[in-house]
């Protein structure tokens, strides 16, 4: 076993303790002098540790950990990109004509995988100050299937196609209409069957640099589909898709595999990675320090054992603690009852789109969910109830002296400062108690990023940070824009964890506007359904039970969801299959009850 002492310098504050940690550990002392005089900013990993852990428990900051490895895994190293910086273990095996799923948290290797498959990242195989050449990499992986696709690779012999995962960066690279640069990038006549299934129609002629993310993503997953090339490689392309647009992207990604292409997604969405692949690979380790590829699994067990937490083939362990569902959400309070908001027929018009929504009222303890396409309203009904936005009769709207506590959409330039500093000027004191830790701010996995700047946060950290805002100010009414945009999946099931909890705790109420249909199925207990023409009129339908809700939006969607016999997770459906054409005579979409199974 080998023992790795790290060292988070963004907790760490020298001047602010007495340096116990210098006293007794001539490792700690050598290495933070050289990171903290020096102002350098990776953390620390020095594997010289004897594994005592008195370092850990001295630091007031909690900057010191401990790490555990197993030794056999040294041999089994891919690539390090410095000196006391990220290393990935194992790499995923390729193969034709399936589909290989990367599932983990943010900051574990997915991105550097895909990267070193696509001929970006030569991978060194942990020898960073001097990096092996072809040949030996070739040889490092003989009797696999790698050994092949490197010396492919190599020869330029295999042709890549990969969509990166920050797609607003594409306008700095490429520049002009949409029409112009697909049409460039069409290597194989693909283009005009996907201008239709996407949904380009409405951007087709305008420039990049004026379209939002979902639009953005769309062309980039459209570029992609359109390259001559052996390897088809996806970086988290449902990021600001609705779920109609994640199922049609997923289905033209599937259709490679009918021309016997490699194709490996890495993805958040539980239901579109299921609905996507045919194996999975699972990620874990600690994030920003190093990464594992697990072996490849069936879809269905692959996903099962990332919800557990354990890797029965490894003997390994990743997560304490497993990610359970229920058939219906548990409540811990049955109080509800009194209702703590009611709205007539609401209208609200804006020039070239109009939103319509039907009566009615929310009680005290629940969770509303709110699905629908993007452009259909549903952001611009959160706000009316926020009361950043008018309706156009306000008498429609009950006038309930409700406190509101809103987390927007877009985050960015909303806060400054500390996050500790921003958190004690919103709840002062409590800051400091075991409780809100305890309920708050350790399930959000804040407590690391207190003394990190805001404006240095990077998309999921700020989006938690964003959580943890709205659900830390005392209000009846919590409302909740896309609040899982940028999280992994363990921190997506935290999040929505956290919410329920704090809502019924407090004994308030939320809407949450969600595009993750299993994050909804865990979330909400009741649903609130908008469909319309996106961008020109939107409609909000009543709201209604979970399960009418959800078996009315899939009928729409055109698609079906079961029950996984062992987590009892949704999973979307084959189309085509036994279970599915059997729930589609059934009129059950959402899943079959147990009386009728």
């Amino acid at each position: 076993m080998v023992r790795i002492a790290v060292l988070d310098p963004d907790r760490c504050k020298p001047k602010r303790c007495d340096r116990a940690c210098y006293k007794f550990c001539p490792i700690v002392r050598s290495k933070l002098e050289v990171i903290v005089f020096e102002e350098e900013k990776p953390r620390i990993v020095e594997a010289l540790c004897a594994g005592c852990g008195i370092c850990v428990k001295k630091c007031p900051f909690k900057a010191l950990y401990i790490i555990n490895l197993p030794d056999e895994l040294e041999s089994e190293s891919s690539h390090r990109f410095g000196p006391n910086m990220f290393k990935l273990f194992r790499l995923p095996i390729p193969a034709k004509g399936t589909v290989l799923g990367l599932i983990g948290q943010n900051g574990i290797g997915k991105s550097t995988a895909l990267k070193i498959l696509s001929g970006e990242i030569r991978p060194n195989l942990g020898n960073f100050n001097s990096p092996p050449e072809w040949s030996e990499i070739i040889k490092h992986f003989r009797g696999s299937t790698l050994q092949e696709y490197f010396l492919k690779l190599s020869q330029s012999k295999l042709k890549v196609a990969h969509k990166p995962q920050y797609v607003d960066k594409i306008p700095q690279i490429f520049s002009g209409r949409v029409n112009e640069v697909l049409g460039k990038l069409d290597e194989v006549d693909r283009l005009e069957k996907f201008v239709d299934k996407l949904q380009l129609e409405s951007i087709w002629k305008r420039p990049l640099e004026a379209l939002s993310g979902g639009e953005l993503q769309r062309v980039a997953v459209t570029a992609t589909l359109c390259k001559d090339a052996d390897v088809f490689l996806f970086d988290e392309p449902s990021s600001y898709l609705d779920v109609k647009q994640r199922l049609e992207v997923a289905r033209a990604i599937r259709s490679l595999t009918e021309e016997n292409k490699i194709v490996i997604i890495a993805e958040h969405d539980l239901a579109i990675i299921d609905y996507l692949s045919d194996q999975i690979c699972i990620l874990y380790g600690e994030p920003g320090v190093y990464g594992i590829i697990s072996n490849v699994h069936g879809v269905r067990v692959g996903i099962n054992i990332c919800l557990e937490g354990f890797i029965q083939d490894e003997n390994i362990r990743f997560r304490k603690e497993p990610i359970v569902f229920h058939v219906k959400p548990p409540r811990l309070s049955w109080d509800t009852g009194e209702t703590i908001l009611h709205w007539e027929k609401l209208e609200k018009s804006f020039e070239g789109f109009a939103l319509k929504v039907e009566a009615g009222e929310v009680k005290k303890g629940e969770v509303i969910g709110i699905l629908g396409p993007n452009g259909i309203g549903k952001t611009t009904f959160v706000k009316l109830l926020a009361g950043i936005e008018k309706a156009d009769d306000e008498s429609k709207v009950a006038p309930y002296e409700l406190r509101v506590s809103y987390k927007p959409q877009y985050l960015s330039g909303l806060y400054g400062g500390t996050v500790k500093e921003l958190l004690r000027k919103i709840i002062g004191d409590e800051l400091d108690t075991s409780l809100y830790h305890s309920d708050i701010l350790t399930p959000l996995n804040v407590e690391s990023l207190l003394e990190r700047e805001v404006s240095q946060l990077s998309g999921g950290e700020l989006q938690r940070v964003a959580i943890t805002i709205c659900l830390s100010r005392e209000a009846e009414l919590y409302l909740l824009d896309e609040p899982s945009a940028y999280l992994d999946i363990e921190e997506r099931f935290s999040m929505t964890k956290t919410i329920r909890r704090v809502i019924e705790n407090k004994n308030a109420t939320a809407f949450v506007v969600e595009h993750d249909v299993v994050a909804q199925d865990f979330v909400a207990d009741r649903l609130m359904i908008f469909d319309g023409r996106p961008g020109i009129r939107g409609f909000a339908n009543p709201i209604t039970s979970l399960r009418e809700g959800m078996n009315n939006f899939l009928k729409k969607m055109g698609i079906t969801f079961r029950r996984d016999p062992a987590t009892k997770r949704p999973r979307v459906n084959k189309e085509g299959s036994k279970t599915d054409r059997r729930q589609r005579e059934l009129g059950e979409y959402y899943y079959i009850p147990e009386k009728q199974d």
